[in-house]
């Protein structure tokens, strides 16, 4: 009987039913089965809205869409061209540096490349870039920034993470809180952009680009311009780490941030489009929320039922070795990240793997960084990656062409992920630094 409806769940999903109603239509039939009120999916909605740590998604939402909605991809590029455009393949550097930055306050949402890509995609082919090779460098960083605060997953992961793992912390300095994933991510954020960096390099000596000769007269109009924008993520970061604000009050400054700096100083974005930009934005958080509804009413049953408990037994009796475990789980992330959204497979997956990465010691803030880094590859791996059919529509071009595109920018990214995976200190080393409880 449980099979019949786990394959009918699946053939609904698959016949594009949405995602939170197969996952909410299985929590009801769940909890009937076991006799147990439907009032379980509905607590859960309760729960989700009193949390106070979610207040900030819509905050942080906004202001992502106000910033991608005006000149800021256009200022951030004329100034990392101004700071870097000296290096070897020095524009195709800038353009991942403005994917992450913009990735960073859009979220995995697919805004980044549909924003950031006419204006970037023509500027690298006027500088003789490849078409191939600027398709899948505005491909793959379309979710480059993830690991940057004030990312939306990071804030997801920590709310989901922490609720897994309950009191069951093995180790205080594990709980993955808001501020810990905030800097945790930092580090393997910057060497991602700086793996994918190398590619850049070799091509622009390869096709003997042109680079820009760095000048301080152009580095300093180029400040200027970006004058309101620079000091952002220093008030935000500062802010938080220095006690004076929490993360709610943090999303608080950076909606408020951006609408004034948008608005009214650089007037990029007319007081009529707000409306627009603010349904759009809440388009987005709406279904962010409703998904997590959905799922957190599965996941209780899923926990209700000792689902992770016999699933840790499972790999308890089959991989007995810490390292194994982290590439087993490594191969299972990309097949979700290609295969689910990334606030859904936060939802579902995450309360799953928690304990199995209690039983294997594994740092829950180094887990979030693990899942997201691995999500964030997943987004662009063939065959069903979610920015590959973007990319495809944006820019149009066949997906199959976006696929051999992408391929060299995937191996180094998977490198990459082993070497974030395998060296913990790159994503705790910060926190050690700092001396963050």
């Amino acid at each position: 009987m449980i099979l019949l409806v786990v394959l009918g769940l699946l053939a609904l999903a698959l016949l594009g039913m949405p995602l939170f109603t197969v996952m909410g239509l299985g929590s009801l039939i769940a909890f009937g089965s076991e006799d147990i009120s439907s009032s379980a999916v509905i607590s859960e909605m309760t729960r989700l809205a009193t949390s106070p740590v979610l207040v900030s998604i819509p905050l942080f939402t906004f202001a992502g869409y106000l910033f991608a909605e005006g000149g800021t991809a256009a200022r951030l590029v004329r100034l990392s061209r101004a700071a870097f455009g000296w290096i070897p393949g020095g524009l195709a550097i800038v353009s991942l540096v403005t994917c992450a930055v913009l990735t960073a306050f859009t979220g995995a949402s697919g805004v980044t490349i549909v924003a950031a890509g006419g204006l970037l995609m023509p500027a690298l082919l006027q500088e003789r870039y490849s078409e191939r090779f600027s398709l899948g460098l505005l491909t793959t960083s379309g979710s480059l920034g993830l690991l940057f605060p004030p990312s939306l997953p990071l804030i997801l992961y920590s709310y989901v993470a922490s609720s897994a793992a309950g009191g069951l912390l093995l180790d205080p300095a594990s709980a993955p809180t808001v501020d810990r994933l905030f800097v945790a991510g930092l580090l393997p954020g910057i060497f991602l952009i700086v793996a994918l960096s190398f590619l850049c390099v070799r091509e622009g000596g390869q096709r003997k680009i042109a680079r820009t000769p760095f000048h301080w007269s152009e580095v300093f109009p180029a400040l200027r311009g970006a004058l309101w924008e620079i000091p952002l993520p220093i008030i935000v970061l500062g802010g938080i780490y220095g006690g004076k604000l929490t993360v709610i009050e943090a999303a608080s400054v950076t909606a408020l941030y951006a609408f004034v700096s948008q608005v009214f100083i650089y007037r990029d974005v007319s007081l009529t489009r707000l409306p627009k930009i603010a349904a759009e934005s809440m388009t987005l958080v709406g279904g962010i929320l409703v998904i997590l509804g959905a799922a957190l009413g599965l996941t209780n049953y899923l926990i209700d039922a000792e689902v992770p408990l016999q699933l840790l037994e499972w790999v308890r009796g089959t991989i007995d070795n810490r390292l194994v475990f982290l590439l087993v789980l490594n191969a299972f992330l990309l097949v979700v990240g290609f295969l689910m959204d990334i606030f859904s497979a936060l939802i579902v997956v995450v309360p799953l793997i928690v304990p199995l990465a209690q039983e294997y010691d594994v740092n829950l803030v180094h887990l979030g960084i693990i899942f997201l880094t691995n999500l964030e590859i997943g987004y662009s791996t063939p065959p069903v990656g979610l920015n590959l059919f973007i990319s495809s529509y944006r820019f149009g071009k066949p997906v199959v062409e976006v696929y051999r595109a992408s391929i060299r920018w995937l191996v180094v990214l998977l490198i990459a992920l082993l070497v974030i995976t395998y060296v913990p200190e790159l994503s705790l080393i910060l926190l050690k630094w700092m001396s963050i409880p």
